[in-house]
């Protein structure tokens, strides 16, 4: 169950991202459940997300994406290289506002 974006809305989250700084990384040991729990507890707290992910080949680096948003039930706002964006809303205290188009 992830989360779907507009357009707009990820324009608006891209401007957000802008200036955040990469939280977490995906280091040689690849996708683990302790990192998952950390990106889901990282996720609850701030909405908005950078993680950095170290695979080397382009395709290795989508797919680890693809199953980070999978299993956390994020949306990918962007993804510039290394770095993947991350959103989704918390369920307890929203911060992040996004336009209704």
């Amino acid at each position: 169950m992830s989360t779907a974006l507009t357009s707009s809305q990820s324009r608006f989250l891209r401007g957000q991202a802008h200036d955040l700084k990469a939280l977490l990384q995906i280091g040689a040991k690849g996708l683990t459940s302790a990192f998952l729990a950390e990106l889901d507890a990282v996720l609850e707290q701030h909405e908005l997300v950078k993680v950095k992910i170290g695979a080397e080949d382009r395709e290795a680096r989508d797919a680890m994406i693809g199953e980070i948003v999978e299993k956390t039930g994020s949306a990918l706002v962007q993804r510039i290289g290394h770095v993947a964006v991350l959103y989704r809303p918390s369920k307890d205290h929203r911060q992040i506002v996004l336009p209704r188009k």
